[in-house]
C-alpha cells in the first residue's frame, strides 16, 4: 500500500489515543444508551432515543474504521536534523521579508495542523511552499491574502 498519509510521532499518538477511547469508552457509552432506550419499552420505530443512539453508533464505527485505515497506511516521520531541508516533522523559524516579523512553525502531516498552535500541515499554502527548502533560502508563498516572501532562518 502506498504511504500517502504522513504523520509525526505525536500525531500518530493522538490518533491512537482517540481510537482507543472510541473502541472502549465510546462503544460502552453507546451500548448503555441503547440499553436504556430499549428499556423504555416503546416500539423501536417510534423510539427517538434508540434511533438517535443507533445513528451515533454508526458514526462512531465509521470514525473507528477511518482511524484504523489511516493508522494502517501511515508513514511516521521523525524531526529532521538541524539545518536540513524542511520536511514533515521539522521545526522551522522564518522571517517575513516585508513585515520583518519572525514566526516559528512545526510542519506536520495531514490532519494534524493547528495554525493557532504553530502547527502547519504539509498541505497548507505555507507548509507546502516550505517543503524541500533550506536555511537561508527565500520562499514565495501564494496565500489567499496574496504573495508572501519568507526567509528560512532555522530548520531543526
Amino acid at each position: 500500500m502506498a504511504r500517502d498519509i504522513v504523520l509525526t510521532p505525536e500525531g500518530k499518538e493522538r490518533l491512537e489515543g482517540e481510537l482507543e477511547r472510541l473502541r472502549t469508552t465510546g462503544r460502552r457509552e453507546i451500548a448503555e444508551r441503547l440499553r436504556h432506550a430499549l428499556e423504555m419499552g416503546r416500539e423501536l420505530a417510534e423510539n427517538a432515543e434508540y434511533l438517535s443512539a443507533k445513528e451515533e453508533q454508526a458514526r462512531l464505527e465509521q470514525r473507528i474504521a477511518e482511524l484504523e485505515a489511516r493508522l494502517d497506511g501511515a508513514q511516521v516521520v521523525e524531526r529532521t536534523a538541524r539545518g536540513g531541508a524542511v520536511e514533515v516533522g521539522a521545526h522551522v523559524r522564518v522571517r517575513d521579508c516585508d513585515t520583518r516579523k519572525t514566526e516559528a512553525y512545526d510542519v506536520v502531516g495531514s490532519g494534524e495542523g493547528d495554525p493557532a498552535a504553530g502547527r502547519i500541515s504539509r498541505e497548507s499554502p505555507i507548509g507546502s511552499a516550505l517543503l524541500g527548502h533550506r536555511e537561508g533560502e527565500i520562499v514565495e508563498i501564494r496565500t489567499p491574502a496574496g504573495v508572501r516572501r519568507l526567509k528560512i532562518l532555522e530548520v531543526h
